[in-house]
């Protein structure tokens, strides 16, 4: 059962898993970056209908996100060397992150698929039609009418994804590596202060989220800067219409009182 609980080892342990925050944070960051990458070169095919790639990219999306990422580990980390050695390829002293992180961004890389192909289809395709008419290439109109717009629209799905990957990489300790979860595992198991390990691991995931979500939010408003200003100059127009209206009333009433 462990040791009695000592909120002193909470404070402890905060400062003795820090140390392994940095493999974290370097999990997440690799794979969300390759993650966009891949996530990008699959949502092409299914933007622009290609047939054989188009099919390829489905089947890709539905693998990834209809298994657990625990299997995908497992299947990446023990099979994949097994099938590169029938091309004679030996990967047996790859480090294990190098798996951890291909699996995660592969794995990120079909949720951001999704993520690409909602965001572009979301915005109005007239604005895209208006931008060829003045005269705007296609990169122009990509590049200064669909993807700020699009962008916007994807953080916060794009948050989610990076949440939920820092959660995720808590069972990258499966296969060896010395993160914060794994860190935690081994403090716990010397110790025998399991309840001290998680609360502390835990406030750390809990901070970390915060902090990204905050980030997000902010870069969100930012984006959205534009149509809030747009938004606003609407309110104020309606508003002012309205008192227009409540003016021009009064003064008929009181015509008609001064012609009583």
């Amino acid at each position: 059962m462990g040791e009695p609980f000592d909120i002193s080892y909470v404070f402890e342990y905060l400062i003795k898993l820090l140390p392994t925050l940095r493999i974290t944070l370097l999990i997440v960051a690799s794979s969300i970056l390759l993650g966009i990458i891949v996530g990008f070169l699959v949502a092409l095919p299914r933007l622009y209908k290609i047939p054989v790639l188009q099919r390829f990219s489905q089947i890709y999306i539905s693998f990834f996100r209809g298994t657990p990422i625990l299997i995908q580990l497992f299947l990446f980390y023990y099979g994949l060397p097994e099938i590169l050695k029938l091309a004679n390829v030996d990967v047996s002293r790859v480090p294990v992150l190098y798996f951890v992180i291909l699996t995660y961004s592969l794995h990120g890389g079909a949720y951001m698929a999704e993520a690409i192909r909602g965001a572009v289809t979301a915005v109005d395709r007239g604005q895209v039609e208006a931008a060829y008419s003045v005269g705007m290439t296609g990169y122009q109109a990509f590049s200064r009418i669909m993807l700020p717009q699009a962008l916007a629209i994807s953080i916060p799905v794009f948050a989610n994804l990076v949440i939920a990957t820092l959660k995720d990489t808590s069972l990258a300790f499966t296969l060896g590596i010395m993160e914060l979860t794994g860190k935690a595992q081994t403090l716990g198991a010397l110790s025998q202060h399991f309840i001290e390990t998680y609360i502390s691991l835990a406030i750390i995931y809990f901070i970390i989220s915060i902090l990204l979500e905050k980030m997000f939010n902010g870069l969100e408003r930012r984006l959205l800067r534009h149509e809030q200003l747009t938004v606003d100059a609407t309110t104020k127009n309606s508003k002012r219409s309205v008192f227009y209206r409540q003016v021009l009333s009064l003064l008929r009433i009181r015509r008609g009182e001064s012609r009583l």
